[in-house]
């Protein structure tokens, strides 16, 4: 038998395709075809709905204010305002364009915090102490008013250009949310700053707001987004009144408290962070 030419090969696909005499399509009848469909359809409905049920069941056992398991959560990581182009502040003070984005920004972060804001949303709560409510996790929390006025030289108030018109910043700096988590055991978490790397001269004078640069405790514990509505993350203002110019100073500021981690290389912002600052003339 010699072999099948291409006009043959062509006619049996056709044939395959769809068969006239014999009526069937890739070599099933209407039947057939009709048949298996309805098997995959039923198989596939039935996968789907154990996913969807098991899917149902997990979700049942979890609650959407507060995580299962919070055992293995780190303490706070920090960020700090403004941040605009990385860790990198630079501007010279005799070029406004320089500087005036991150005015701009403190600004716009810090007016969730205006004074007026704060009263209308927020309660007046007790210094010193934590701020625990008690109540079903679906109950709405009240928070405590952290008003921008707190930040005295760094609030923008008095000094609308936070200090960078006359090279002397103001940078503040935030502990991420943690659901239930107490900073400093009962003690509040301070702040300090200093060179990171390289003379320690070109960082002389740094002011710290509120107060002495701590976290009040009575903003804490933070109980979540769904109930928490109105929580502002509490702030502490670094108002650098003294630094080097001309140079890049690296700076890291850090918490310190009980319980809270800052010198774990292979994390730069578990409990510090580290910036630069190059403030020209």
């Amino acid at each position: 038998m010699g072999s099948k030419t291409w006009a043959d090969l062509a006619a049996e696909m056709k044939i395959f395709l769809w068969n006239p005499e014999e009526r069937t399509c890739l070599g099933r009848t209407a039947k057939s075809w009709g048949l298996i469909l309805l098997f995959y359809f039923i198989f596939y409905t039935c996968l789907a709905g154990m996913f969807a049920f098991c899917l149902y069941v997990m979700l049942l056992t979890l609650s959407p204010y507060t995580p299962r398991f919070r055992d293995r959560v780190s303490p706070p990581g920090v960020m700090i305002r403004p941040y605009l182009n990385g860790f990198t502040i630079a501007f010279n003070v005799s070029q406004p364009n320089t500087w005036q984005p991150y005015v701009d920004s403190m600004h716009h972060f810090l007016a969730a915090y205006d004074d007026k804001v704060q009263e209308e949303k927020n309660i007046e709560c007790v210094p010193g102490q934590y701020f625990i409510q008690g109540g079903s996790d679906s109950e709405e929390k009240k928070a405590c008013q952290f008003k921008r006025s707190l930040l005295q030289n760094c609030s923008g108030i008095e000094d609308p250009t936070f200090g960078y018109s006359k090279g002397q910043p103001c940078i503040l700096l935030k502990m991420n949310r943690i659901i239930g988590y107490r900073p400093g055991a009962g003690v509040p978490v301070s702040v300090d700053c200093k060179v990171q790397k390289g003379n320690e001269s070109y960082l002389r004078s740094v002011d710290f707001y509120p107060g002495n640069g701590t976290f009040d405790l009575m903003y804490y514990p933070y109980y979540g987004k769904f109930t928490h509505v109105n929580y502002t993350s509490p702030l502490v203002a670094m108002h650098f009144t003294d630094v080097q110019r001309n140079y890049l100073v690296p700076i890291q500021c850090r918490l310190n408290g009980k319980g809270i981690i800052n010198d774990l290389n292979s994390d730069r912002f578990l409990g510090r962070i580290i910036f630069t600052l190059n403030i020209g003339k």
